[in-house]
């Protein structure tokens, strides 16, 4: 087999070192600015946003790849300085250390215009006001001449990728790169709406968005279904400040798509405040499901480092812990003193009817501060007289049956209400009212001094639960019921080892497992709290847990995942038969317990269908 002959490249190590071009420079400049369209969009758009600009107009063609133009109204270039604004470097946002390490501006880099113009073909155009005309100049020549054109500024970028082919080839195709394009845009218009957004697409109008409030523009830019699923936030400690607006639980998505974070105006992506609010949304909201929200950290600009990162998406908090605690008790104290409002949203008002003052006074418990409120649905739509189970199975977000039938715990409901109907002053102190029975097992009926209250009861139960063994496990005081006959099962070898590694976070959460053979555990006690629970089920369930996060991460962050389980497994479950005293013991529970309008998961556990809405079904007084 012969050799084959090919001429050596030189190393790293033979070569001279030389400046690299100007031209090359940009063009590597331009590999971390202009990542594709987008990125352009996005540079182009904080230059005019800094430039004062009352009015945006963007005009793609083929996702942006073709071209994108935008044009501006704010105070343009003076034409001496034109050359300058193409050059690298070059900025007027500003002139030392210090203005860096307080820049307030969007841009500050000086290299957008430069690595843009690096990859394509750009025509700057500007006027200033008093100027008779406009002046362009080509971004590859130089070149400058008299054009026409308002006040402002407007930059036409041709053909991105035309010198770098190999580039040209991992962009996406026309509709996902245009889809990139007016994400940007949003992020923009959600910071800015006291500016007016004008979105061309292949010559047709796609968005427009005049000027508006903050909460007009979120309406406008998320739709009806945020505007309709929201809690305002205003928070301020000392040089902090968070306003906006966060996503209810029970509109929590299957992706992370609606998330908009802003600091000082700049959206960010940034960890340390996505897990702020996560961490704030634990206690409604689990599994798969993410919160939306748009939210608008304010402070002084020394204490955030914007120059991370070329594409000035990404910060540095010079005290990272004290900003992650305020993010997350601002939006963890809004998410509580919306609960027990029964699905409240910001758009929807409560009920007409008087105020109720519950027996127990103005406790921890929301409910106390809420008045039940009618779900919009139910008001849009008119319903038939014989429900359907599926209909109301959507109505709580439930997918299907909870499963097979359990015993109610006795001591979660150890509290009884009156069994008879009470009269109107006490309905008044209660404000889930009084139960009148149940609907196929599933739902609690109960009239109160607004109508009738729809309650879910596996979900209401689990959120009752979830909260004792929350407080339990917080003061390491877990109490252990111990059963008289032990309960067996077979279990595979993982499960084995996870119990003898793991005995003591076991024991921490009132579980005695012991091992009787290579293939056999025996559950011996239980936390008393889920006395009634079938115990195998919960066993494997906890074994679960802790070999998938392991045990002291189960005692610290994945905690609410942990009780989230052992609440499921022990509420009371569907087809279980209640008593109309366990009925009234549950929703005195339910007043009695923070955050008692959602069950962990993020569903709501009841609704309120007032005497009017009753009265609209029936077509009463027409």
């Amino acid at each position: 087999m012969s050799a084959v002959n090919s001429t050596p490249i030189p190393t790293v190590a033979t070569r001279e070192i030389r400046v690299l071009p100007d031209q090359l420079i940009s063009q590597i400049a331009a590999g971390e600015v202009v990542e594709r369209p987008a990125s352009v969009v996005k540079e182009l758009l904080e230059n005019a946003l800094d430039a004062g600009a009352a009015q945006l107009q963007i005009k793609l063609d083929e996702g942006g790849v073709r071209r994108i133009v935008v044009a501006d109204d704010g105070g343009g270039i003076p034409v001496e300085q034109l050359p300058l604004a193409l050059t690298r470097h070059a900025t007027s946002k500003i002139r030392s250390l210090d203005e860096l390490e307080s820049v307030l501006s969007l841009g500050f880099r000086g290299e957008a215009l430069a690595s843009i113009a690096s990859v394509a073909q750009l025509t700057l155009t500007s006027r200033q006001q008093g100027a008779p005309h406009a002046t362009a100049i080509d971004g590859h020549t130089g070149v400058l001449q008299p054009a026409a054109g308002g006040v402002g500024t407007t930059v036409d970028v041709r053909d991105l990728y035309f010198n770098t082919p190999a580039r040209r080839k991992f962009l996406k195709s026309e509709q996902t790169e245009f889809g990139h394009c007016l994400d940007v845009i949003r992020r923009s218009a959600l910071a800015r709406p006291d500016v007016a957004f004008s979105v061309q697409h292949n010559g047709r109008v796609v968005e427009h968005w005049n000027i508006a409030t903050p909460a007009q523009r979120v309406t406008r830019v998320l739709g009806e279904a945020f505007a309709d699923a929201h809690l305002p936030i205003d928070e301020q400690a000392a040089e902090l400040g968070l306003r906006g607006f966060a996503g209810l639980p029970t509109a929590s998505r299957g992706r992370a798509d609606q998330q908009y974070f802003f600091v000082n105006g700049r959206f960010v992506r940034d960890k340390l405040l996505t897990h702020a609010v996560r961490a704030a949304y634990e206690d409604v909201l689990h599994g798969e499901r993410f919160p939306a929200y748009v939210l608008y950290l304010e402070l002084p600009p020394q204490l955030v480092d914007v120059n991370v990162h070329p594409s000035k998406i990404e910060v540095r908090f010079r005290d990272a812990r004290g900003i992650h605690q305020f993010v997350f008790h601002a939006v963890q104290r809004t998410l509580a003193r919306a609960a027990g409002a029964g699905g409240a949203t910001h758009a929807a008002q409560p009920a007409a009817a008087g105020g109720l003052e519950p027996a127990y006074g103005k406790s921890a418990n929301p409910l106390s501060s809420h008045r039940p409120w009618v779900p919009q649905p139910m008001q849009q739509r008119a319903l038939p007289v014989a429900q359907p189970l599926a209909a109301y199975d959507a109505l709580f977000g439930r997918a299907a049956p909870i499963g097979p039938t359990a015993d109610i715990p006795p001591a979660a409901l150890a509290e009884r209400g009156d069994s008879a109907l009470a009269n109107a002053a006490d309905q008044h102190a209660q404000p889930l009212g009084f139960a009148l029975g149940q609907l196929h097992g599933i739902y609690i009926l109960a009239q109160n001094a607004q109508g009738l209250v729809l309650v879910d009861m596996h979900a209401a139960h689990e959120r009752i639960l979830y909260e004792q063994f929350k407080q339990a496990l917080g003061a390491r005081e877990v109490p252990v019921q111990p059963l008289l006959i032990p309960v067996t099962f077979f279990a595979d070898p993982v499960e084995i080892g996870t119990v003898e590694e793991h005995r003591d976070t076991l024991a921490a959460l009132g579980f005695d497992l012991a091992v009787l053979s290579p293939t056999t555990l025996a559950v011996r006690a239980i936390p008393a709290l889920l006395d009634g629970a079938d115990a195998q089920a919960l066993a494997r369930a906890v074994l679960a847990d802790l070999r998938n996060y392991g045990g002291s991460r189960v005692l610290t962050e994945r905690q609410h995942e942990l009780l989230g389980t052992l609440a499921c497994h022990s509420a009371v479950r569907a087809n279980r038969r209640l008593t109309l005293e366990e009925m009234n013991g549950l929703l005195r529970q339910m007043e009695a317990t923070e955050r008692a309008d959602q069950c962990n998961h993020g569903r709501p556990t009841w609704y309120q269908l007032t005497l009017a809405d009753l009265d609209k079904l029936f077509m009463r007084g027409r």
